[in-house]
C-alpha cells in the first residue's frame, strides 16, 4: 500500500468513526454486528480499534470487510457501504 492510499483510508475512515464488521479472517473477530470505534489508521491501510466488547483486535487493510454505522444522537440512521 502506497502513502498516498493510506492517506485516503485516513480520509475515508478518520478516528473516531464507528464500524461494525462484516467478514474477518480471525477466530478471535469480534462476532457481526458488534461495534466498535476507530482509534487511528496505521502505515499499512489497517484500522486500529476498540470495539465495544473490549478486544482491540484490527481490521486489517485488503482482509477484514467493516461497514461504517451513522448516528444522530443515539440512534444509528443509516450503514454506509463496506471499507477495508
Amino acid at each position: 500500500m502506497t502513502k498516498v492510499n493510506v492517506e485516503q483510508v485516513r480520509k475515508q475512515i478518520p478516528a473516531g468513526t464507528r464500524v461494525e464488521p462484516v467478514w474477518m479472517d480471525d477466530p478471535q473477530a469480534p462476532p457481526v454486528g458488534t461495534r466498535g470505534t476507530v482509534t487511528a489508521v496505521d502505515d499499512t491501510g489497517s484500522l486500529l480499534m476498540h470495539w465495544d466488547n473490549g478486544s482491540h483486535l484490527n481490521v486489517i487493510y485488503g482482509e477484514d470487510v467493516v461497514r461504517e454505522v451513522i448516528y444522530y444522537g443515539e440512534d444509528v440512521v443509516g450503514k454506509v457501504s463496506d471499507h477495508v
